[in-house]
């Protein structure tokens, strides 16, 4: 399950091949996105998949403990909810919910752009911000949130989102401009050894990847706009029993 500011989305997922099963169901997120509403939408998805398993949940916000301690894009009363235990009492089966970007990060590291890599690796996702996930030699670093850095002055995301992009009707050479210097400072701080990019425009990575002046190879994510939904069901079949 992967729960958004826009939209909710669920689908069964092979963890063999990291592979969506059949076509995802989205619904249109309540708004206002009160998490009451939300955890139906989410229970009436699984019910339809039939499913009582292990269910993963991502959520656009810090997650600890089931605890949600941000929430981007949706209703700030989830700032605190314990997000596990409100969808455990409508679906069966467990709940393990983490980050959107943390998913994302996971599937690309298990089935995608950064399986087999070593070093620091730091996925990206451009969308109405931007998501981080962080690894080092294979393991999360949980819950960055690198989108809010601040690049001249202001959060990075403000100029370098996917949704600055569309909001100002920048063309994808002066955008890349901004995700280059957006990725300067990315760089000096952390140096990573690659960057994956995910999200929407992950799509047309030809269109601005190449006017990228980075000194970290930056790779398309494999997996696009399944990756969030992969991650959480990889992070809930591989959560230790509790």
């Amino acid at each position: 399950m992967d729960i958004g500011g826009s939209g909710i989305k669920g689908c069964l997922v092979d963890l063999d091949q990291g592979r969506l099963i059949g076509e995802r169901l989205r619904i249109e997120t309540p708004q206002p996105s009160l998490p009451e509403l939300v955890y139906d939408v989410v229970a009436e998805i699984v019910g339809g998949f039939g499913w009582a398993g292990r269910i993963g949940v991502t959520f656009p916000g810090v997650m600890k403990s089931g605890v949600a301690h941000t929430a981007a894009n949706v209703d700030k009363s989830w700032i605190g909810t314990d997000v596990d235990a409100g969808l455990s009492r409508l679906i069966p089966g467990s709940v393990e919910t983490l980050n959107d970007a943390d998913a994302a990060g996971l599937a690309e590291m298990r089935y995608g752009a950064g399986r087999d890599r070593n070093g620091v690796v730091l996925m990206l996702t451009f969308g109405t911000g931007i998501g981080s996930a962080l690894f080092v030699d294979g393991r999360l670093v949980p819950n960055t949130e690198f989108g809010h850095i601040q690049v001249d002055g202001e959060d990075g995301e403000r100029r370098a989102s996917a949704a600055a992009r569309e909001r100002e009707e920048l063309g994808y050479p002066e955008w890349a401009r901004r995700v280059d210097r957006y990725l300067d400072v990315l760089e000096a701080g952390l140096w990573p050894d690659l960057i994956i990019v995910g999200g929407g425009v992950s799509k047309k990575a030809h269109k601005w990847v190449p006017l990228l002046s980075t000194r970290t190879l930056v790779v398309p994510a494999e997996l696009q706009n399944d990756a969030g939904i992969v991650g959480a069901a990889l992070a809930a079949a591989e959560r230790p029993e509790r």
